[in-house]
């Protein structure tokens, strides 16, 4: 999933893809659109100390780290959380200065009561029926990234729910998430590109 962006974004994207070992390195972060059990499925956002603003969980990763590890981790030091990783949902992008940094999101279960206390940076944590939850969002970037996979989350916890397994996105999920953006043709592209498990991609060594 890509979210629609500036002319100066999409220039280093087209740099990132034709001259990896020129680019500068991407920031990598990971995070999740944690969702908890109930009568009415409810999503999680976290209030930030910093600025007071209202965002989805997630973070850099660290050296070393892969993606899923990282936004377990996340969720768990930002919610109080331990949760269990499902299927990818898609991915985020902006400039951070210099550097394109590229957010990854999966389709998260949160498990049991909170294991810890929320790291000093988060302020709060709230627990949000979709709509509400896109509303409070402070980013808008982020507002329309989840009104596009939180209906495909919903439906896939819906699944799973009456399923006993875990079971990953099916064909015709995927190709609806995959459909939930229309944009230009090197979007498109961008956007498959960005599906793909970081491991594949030429975007530049980790920082």
């Amino acid at each position: 999933m890509l979210v629609a962006q500036p002319h100066a974004q999409v220039a280093q994207f087209r740099m990132a893809m034709k001259h990896p070992d020129k680019s500068p390195a991407a920031i990598l972060a990971a995070g999740g659109v944690v969702m908890a059990d109930g009568n009415q499925p409810l999503i999680a956002i976290v209030q930030l100390r910093k600025n007071n603003s209202w965002a989805l969980p997630k973070g850099k990763l660290k050296a070393g780290e892969d993606a899923p590890a990282a936004a377990k981790r996340e969720i768990l030091e930002e919610t109080g959380h331990e949760v269990l990783v499902h299927e990818f949902l898609g991915s985020m992008s902006s400039a951070s200065g210099s550097k394109l940094k590229i957010v990854q999101f999966w389709r998260m279960e949160a498990v049991g009561a909170p294991m810890r206390e929320l790291m000093r940076d988060v302020k709060a944590v709230r627990w949000l029926p979709l709509q509400r939850a896109i509303e409070l969002l402070t980013d808008v970037h982020e507002q329309v990234f989840l009104a596009n996979v939180g209906p495909i989350a919903l439906k896939a916890a819906g699944r799973s729910g009456r399923d006993t397994g875990t079971e990953s996105m099916t064909a015709s999920s995927r190709e609806q998430a995959d459909a939930t953006i229309t944009a230009n043709g090197f979007t498109e592209a961008i956007r498959t590109w960005l599906r793909r498990p970081l491991s594949k991609r030429a975007i530049g060594a980790r920082s």
